[in-house]
């Protein structure tokens, strides 16, 4: 491509078609190779090595698309108009390419700096570790590359947690990380539960396996990933290549406290790169930097372009969230609204059924009243009836007997006596019919008696049954209101969470409002400094031309003079060139041999721990910790335990022993400070440490 410039669009840039170009501006292999020796040179006066890989895929760019278009010259391509589907594919290929490249190239070096930051360091790392934290966003955004787009009842749903699930069902060994992550109560989004599954893996040294357990299953990666995502492709692998160098990391993150949901992931660059320092050609060196501040100030824009898509679906999901809670709360005050008109009209049936019940009952009691009245009026006179025939009975007893007694004196005296007896036989039978109506009188004062007494039972019946329906209705009351309690209950604890979610939306809009403006601010003053170098590449662009058509024709007249002379030169210049770069060879080969060995130097002291570490868990897997209860001797000494002879536990063993026997002390691995030890624990310790330190 003519000026050199790469097929990676910016943002503006994709959406145009690619334009018809004459042959004679297609580069040549023989240009492109002298431009690339030229780089080359320039290369290795570069100090920042986020610099120098830029440099290099810029130009594997240029040189790819150069012979791209010199072939599609040679086919005929070119001079046809290209239709806009080929050429966007064709756009949408080489961004996703360079994407891979680049991500590719910031893993590689985040990894680098990584190890040298730690081993520089020489302790286990933690999660406020700046290289860690960025590794971490370089690997999210390299796991995020390609990932399909979920539609849900919500929104659009981006994880890149859902391919790191299937390690669960791949590999048995990644279940604890799963049911850690899930047990886990702080973590509310997938993004959040996928950072977190990353730590621990990484803590298990087992995140390249991990990985390179899913790029072995690319079929299950399909549904996840796009055909020509980064976990796809090629370069995958060799960032799973690289992870495996982690291993020799010693990492301990603490996951509690860190609100691993809201956390932005955003590259930052400055990491990676350095002051270029002064070289001879001040020209060549001020268009290397201003090239890449100028590709440095492209990517920053990209990621910011990306942060504020990501803040907008956040805010778009928030605002959703909102609608959806208003609508809630909405439905949640006409339930309230027809509870209590419900609540109403049950208070007013309760009432009526009480007033009911109420008339009914003092309706019922004024009847048994005038019953009872009536009865016991009854049996009064009943009873007086009774008594004054009884007192005739006696009468008539006492003149029968007193008859008897005149008839046995005047039995002789009958004739004289007949008349008297008719009389009083005609006496007595009026008054046998008089006991007979007294008698069937009786019986129907006994009847009425029944019978009200029948009344009576079905009265108290009445009442008891009366008095059960109150009973139950007051039960009903009881449970109405305590359930009108309970609704009052759920309503305030509605209200409150509706507060509280109103609190929450209006921080979440404060919070999104001043990002938006910084992230706005930030945005205008990387827009004024591209236009600045965009102007000032031009003009050096220019510059560049006429040096270069300069420099074409010195050739020119020089090629014919001086033929012998530059082959020499050319000769003399590999020479150098090649001693160079074999001096930098033996650098580097001494740099990585150092490294080796600093790295077995880690590993054999790890593995020294590790066996420590393991002993000691063997020694406390052998020893259980002995209840109060089933101890009542010392072990040692066996004597019996009392209010003077104390029982003390054995931090090492957690046998029981008395005061005399477990009086020594000594530092434990399980505990930060000397704790009590018997005298048999304290004698193999003694040995162990003496053992180890020979």
């Amino acid at each position: 491509m003519a000026e050199g410039e790469s097929c990676s669009p910016s943002a503006a840039e994709q959406k145009e078609d690619f334009e018809i170009i004459d042959k004679n501006l297609i580069p040549n292999t023989i240009e492109l190779k002298n431009e690339e020796k030229e780089k080359t040179a320039e290369e290795t006066r570069w100090s920042a090595p986020i610099l120098s890989l830029a440099k290099k895929a810029s130009e594997n760019l240029v040189l790819s698309y150069g012979h791209a278009l010199k072939s599609a010259s040679l086919v005929g391509f070119i001079s046809k108009p290209v239709s806009n589907d080929n050429t966007a594919k064709t756009t949408v290929r080489c961004h996703t390419m360079e994407e891979r490249a680049n991500l590719m190239n910031m893993m590689k070096l985040s990894i680098k700096t990584l190890i040298q930051s730690a081993l520089s360091l020489g302790r286990t790392l933690d999660s406020d570790f700046p290289p860690l934290q960025q590794f971490f966003v370089v690997l999210e955004h390299c796991l995020k590359h390609g990932l399909k787009v979920k539609k849900t009842f919500i929104g659009q749903n981006k994880s890149f947690f859902g391919p790191l699930e299937l390690v669960e069902k791949l590999c048995p060994e990644a279940s604890d990380i799963a049911t850690s992550v899930k047990n886990l109560p702080e973590l509310k989004t997938a993004v959040g539960r996928g950072r977190a599954w990353l730590y621990l893996a990484l803590m298990q040294k087992k995140l390249a396996d991990y990985l390179k357990v899913l790029l072995d299953n690319k079929h299950l990666l399909s549904e996840f990933y796009e055909p020509d995502a980064l976990m796809m492709e090629e370069e995958g692998a060799v960032i799973v290549g690289l992870l495996v160098g982690l291993n020799v990391i010693d990492a301990n993150l603490c996951l509690k406290g860190e609100d691993l949901d809201s956390q932005v992931g955003v590259i930052d660059f400055s990491l990676y790169l350095k002051e270029t320092q002064d070289s001879d050609d001040k020209q060549d060196g001020g268009i290397t930097a201003v090239l890449d501040q100028k590709h440095y100030v492209e990517e920053l824009n990209r990621h910011l372009s990306c942060t504020v898509a990501d803040l907008q679906n956040k805010i778009d999901c928030l605002e959703k969230t909102n609608s959806k809670l208003q609508e809630e709360l909405a439905a949640a005050t006409d339930r309230i609204g027809s509870l209590q008109e419900e609540q109403q009209q049950l208070k007013q049936q309760n009432e009526l059924i009480r007033e009911r019940s109420e008339k009914s009952a003092e309706v019922t009691k004024e009847d048994t009243k005038v019953e009872l009245d009536t009865y016991k009026q009854s049996r009064q006179g009943l009873d007086e009836m009774y008594s004054d025939v009884w007192k005739q009975l006696k009468e008539e007893k006492r003149i029968r007997l007193e008859l008897e007694k005149e008839l046995e004196l005047q039995i002789g005296m009958k004739t004289e006596m007949e008349i008297a007896m008719k009389l009083l036989e005609k006496d007595t039978h009026e008054k046998q019919d008089t006991l007979v109506a007294l008698r069937q009188q009786l019986e129907e004062v006994k009847a009425i008696n029944l019978q009200m007494f029948h009344k009576s039972q079905n009265a108290e019946c009445s009442l008891q049954q009366k008095e059960e329906a109150i009973s139950s209705f007051e039960g009903k009351t009881n449970e109405m209101m305590s359930t009108m309690k309970q609704m009052e209950e759920r309503l305030q604890h509605a209200e409150k969470a509706r507060q509280a979610a109103e609190e929450r939306c209006n921080k979440m809009k404060q919070e999104l409002a001043g990002r938006l403006d910084t992230c706005r601010q930030q945005m205008s003053q990387l827009d004024s400094k591209c236009s600045t170098l965009e102007k000032e590449l031009k003009l050096e662009k220019e510059q560049r031309q006429t040096l270069q058509r300069e420099l074409h024709r010195e050739k020119d007249t020089s090629t014919l003079l001086k033929t012998e002379l530059q082959q020499m030169e050319g000769l003399k210049k590999e020479l150098r060139k090649l001693q160079d770069e074999k001096q930098q060879l033996k650098k580097i080969c001494e740099d990585q041999e150092q490294a080796l060995q600093e790295m077995g130097l880690h590993l054999s002291q790890s593995k020294l721990k590790m066996e420590d570490i393991k002993e000691v868990n063997k020694a406390l897997k052998g020893h259980t910790w002995l209840k109060d209860d089933e101890a009542t001797h010392c072990k040692q000494c066996e004597k019996e335990f009392s209010i003077s002879r104390r029982k003390h536990h054995c931090r090492n063993c957690g046998d029981i022993f008395c005061n005399t026997c477990s009086s020594n002390e000594l530092a434990l691995p399980s505990y930060p400070k000397p704790v009590r030890v018997c005298d048999t624990c304290h004698t193999l310790l003694l040995q162990r440490c003496s053992s180890n330190s020979s």
